[in-house]
């Protein structure tokens, strides 16, 4: 088994936040760990993209960098109300009391995902984990004994383990000859991000509102997050989503949607098909190399499955190597590292089919669901319970991937 020391750090490749949790989490276990980045450090980060961070997410930071959890909880928000219209008319409405709950962390915090990286670049620093920019991954070669990584930077790694965590591109997972499987949106989505307005800003709830008619008949999911508004618009049968993400279609859907005061307000726009994809494999066959986040599967965003099972995956990724790192058999080694890719390779089918629960729903083209959701909308008037019905449905089940974790205790 080769030597692992402080010369040998573990080599995570990508500085999201799933690479940069990874780091963290490596650190807090006891382990030497070096990060290499494939963009500038000066790169764009525009876009409000991964806002929603689960409690269980805000607790697994907290936990590995004291502080973290709580810096996205003091800046972040957490929304009071949740509201669900259907082709004009309110069918669901519920205010909260106490909507983080009683602990200390709350059930989510709304922020944007460059705010998140900003404080976990933040404790990196605090901790010294080094982050090496211009640092492509070309070439990744395995061995029983470790991993051989050449960089864009002309560097050579000889490293124990890689941890893969560069995105729906993966080379790393190329490199190792995992392949990505599942399927695409058949419909596309407009995501925008709205700042807010300092007079009459509008109630911070989460609105969902199936086949809106002032933005011609299009499902539309508004949510706050600190600083402004994420605005989410399903594309239908002939739109052209290249023409909806103009700035005069998209001050249009602005202005009908949350007032003429935020027609101006839109800071970034782009245009998705969501992926639901997941590698064949999660590790190599040496067990030297543990993939994490989108490298390992790509998730339609519904229930916010994207970045918060990606820092499961860098948590658990961490556990495995610190306890194969030190080692002394390489049975044992291995078992650990194959423990890691059992646990969330079910995890991720899991969230695949549930993120696809709700994108099937969304769509609308089976039969019976359309019928469900026509009969509750019109029952939601004499029971709460079909309202909330159509308030749920479009971020698919609750709870969590069947796997047994510490936050069972």
């Amino acid at each position: 088994m080769i030597e692992t020391d402080a010369d040998r750090p573990v080599l995570v490749a990508g500085a999201g936040p799933t690479g940069m949790t990874t780091a963290l989490a490596l650190h807090a276990r006891g382990v030497p760990v070096t990060i290499v980045e494939a963009e500038s450090e000066d790169r764009d980060r525009s876009g409000s993209r991964a806002i929603y961070v689960h409690g269980t997410t805000l607790r697994t930071l907290e936990r590995i960098h004291p502080g973290l959890g709580m810096d996205l909880v003091e800046e972040g928000l957490v929304w009071p109300t949740r509201r669900t219209c259907w082709r004009g008319k309110e069918v669901f409405s519920r205010t909260y009391d106490n909507p983080g709950g009683s602990g200390d962390v709350p059930h989510f915090s709304s922020i944007p995902q460059v705010r998140t990286e900003a404080y976990m670049r933040e404790a990196l620093d605090a901790a010294g984990i080094d982050i090496h920019w211009d640092a492509a991954v070309e070439t990744v070669e395995t061995s029983p004994d470790g991993v051989r990584v050449e960089t864009a930077d002309g560097r050579t790694w000889d490293v124990p383990y890689l941890v893969g965590a560069d995105g729906g591109g993966s080379t790393v997972r190329n490199e190792i000859g995992a392949n990505f499987d599942g399927d695409q949106s058949e419909n596309s989505f407009i995501i925008a991000d709205v700042d807010e307005v300092d007079e009459d800003p509008l109630p911070l709830e989460r609105l969902f509102h199936y086949d809106d008619p002032s933005v011609g008949g299009r499902n539309v999911l508004l949510v706050p997050f600190t600083g402004g508004w994420r605005l989410d618009v399903q594309c239908i049968e002939g739109d052209d989503p290249e023409e909806l993400c103009s700035d005069e279609q998209m001050r249009e859907f602005v202005t009908a949607v949350m007032g003429e005061r935020y027609a101006d307000n839109v800071s970034w726009v782009s245009s998705y098909k969501f992926l639901q994809v997941m590698a064949d494999t999660f590790v190599d066959e040496h067990r030297r190399v543990l993939l994490v986040g989108e490298a390992a599967h790509l998730l339609a965003p519904f229930g916010a499955r994207g970045m918060n099972s990606g820092i499961a995956d860098a948590d658990e990724a961490a556990s495995a190597i610190a306890a194969a790192y030190r080692a002394r058999v390489d049975a044992v080694a291995r078992d650990e590292v194959e423990l890691y890719a059992a646990r969330r390779e079910k995890a991720a089918e899991y969230n695949l089919a549930a993120a696809g629960q709700a994108l099937e729903y969304l769509q609308g083209e089976n039969p019976a669901t359309v019928l469900r959701k026509e009969a509750a909308a019109s029952l939601a008037d004499h029971f709460e319970v079909a309202g909330e019905y159509l308030d749920d449905a479009p971020y698919g089940p609750h709870g969590s991937p069947p796997i047994v974790t510490t936050g069972n205790y």
